[in-house]
């Protein structure tokens, strides 16, 4: 075989399989559940919102599917990046899965719009804080697709009455309430969203 053919077929396999991995992202992204996803409502403290985070509930995606007890930690590093570890328990395991990331951000006016990888720098993510609670005990983080969305706590077990609150602001950002998967957390007993 010359040497210009083996080079063709060989750019042509890692073509197809490129494509490949292209179409089953597409293909195992989850349903846009708000169209017109809002801008972030006010800007974001980073030093105030680094720290550890309990997810009350989320919009299910194939890299969290069954996971509950799910947490991320946020830290700053040198030179202004965000440092994200995130952790959870799939169901019938008992060992946590950790993913480890990094976050720089993306709109220096607000603070609100990150750029996230967890996967080195090929692939990136956007992640929006699209409001917070004044205190940072609260926040509602979302993605300009409208695919994805979180609903974080400072506390695992937050008060009723803020619980109720965060789905009523969720529907005001325009996104489906009952859209969300309720995350168990270990330590708290089960919430009713």
């Amino acid at each position: 075989m010359k040497q210009s053919t083996a080079i063709k077929l060989a750019a042509g396999v890692a073509a197809a399989a490129i494509g490949g991995l292209f179409l089953y992202s597409r293909a195992t992204r989850p349903p846009v559940i708000n169209p017109k996803v809002p801008e972030p409502a006010k800007p974001v403290d980073l030093i105030r919102y680094t720290g550890t985070w309990y997810e009350l509930a989320r919009h299910e995606n194939r890299f969290q599917k069954g996971m509950d007890s799910v947490t991320a930690d946020y830290g700053l590093e040198p030179g202004g990046k965000v440092s994200i570890v995130n952790s959870g328990i799939r169901a019938g395991e008992t060992e946590r899965d950790v993913s480890e990331g990094t976050a720089i951000v993306a709109d220096e006016d607000t603070n609100a719009k990150l750029k996230v990888s967890f996967f080195g720098p090929l692939y990136t993510g956007d992640y929006w804080v699209l409001d917070h609670g004044d205190e940072y005990d609260w926040s509602i983080v979302g993605e300009p697709s409208g695919r994805y969305l979180w609903l974080l706590a400072r506390d695992p077990r937050p008060d009723p009455a803020l619980i109720q609150s965060l789905l009523t602001r969720v529907e005001e950002l325009g996104y489906d309430r009952w859209a969300l998967r309720i995350t168990q957390q270990a330590l708290a007993s089960p919430n009713r969203l």
